[in-house]
């Protein structure tokens, strides 16, 4: 099973953290309030731990569950002491009203959190296609996932199918922009084609 550090304590931070204990891994959970993130483990239970925002991240994976826009700067801050992790970057960089991208042409946040970590750490985008509380069900669900490292991608997909999910990759990290553009087509299925948030997208396999 994989160590675990994740970064945030919103709503996606704890259904992740709680998947992942599911699945037997170990967690930490890192936030700017010590309060809060004392009250988030507590919750959790079953050996999750807290870090401090300040003290280099324990697990060998580090998760950021945080709004895209903190992406970047929390990378930025905790600079060397990302170096050899495998930063998972499930953010969507989404307009303040959801309908378009933030981010420039031709670039992701992904591309961007790259740009800012260590030499030696690797980012994969995963887990952005994916609602959170439809994550908090238990059902067969795929996640997405995109990174220029072989070994790190192993790394994640070993994480997803611990927690029950089918891990699919979809290339190297330049792919990250279409992820993060299908989230923002699940944003408009949810307000149109489908009427709600409670689906996924998949991939069916003929048989």
């Amino acid at each position: 099973m994989s160590d675990i550090s994740i970064i945030g304590l919103g709503h996606m931070a704890r259904v992740l953290a709680a998947r992942a204990l599911d699945g037997g891994n170990a967690v930490e959970v890192i936030g700017r309030d010590a309060a809060k993130t004392a009250d988030v483990v507590g919750a959790l239970g079953r050996g999750a731990t807290a870090g401090k925002i300040d003290a280099a991240p324990a697990g060998d994976i580090v998760i950021l569950a945080v709004p895209y826009a903190g992406a970047v700067p929390v990378v930025s801050q905790y600079g060397d002491a990302l170096a050899g992790k495998v930063i998972v970057d499930i953010t969507n960089p989404f307009n303040p009203t959801a309908t378009g991208l933030a981010t420039p042409d031709g670039t992701s946040v992904a591309q961007q959190i790259a740009e800012a970590a260590p030499e030696s750490a690797h980012v994969v985008k995963a887990f952005n296609t994916i609602f959170g509380h439809v994550l908090a069900e238990d059902r067969p669900l795929d996640v997405f996932m995109a990174g220029d490292d072989a070994r790190a991608k192993a790394s994640v997909s070993a994480f997803v199918e611990s927690i029950g999910l089918r891990p699919l990759d979809t290339g190297d990290l330049k792919m990250a922009q279409w992820l993060e553009g299908a989230g923002l087509l699940m944003m408009g299925l949810g307000r149109y084609g489908v009427g709600n948030y409670g689906f996924s997208l998949g991939v069916s396999v003929p048989g």
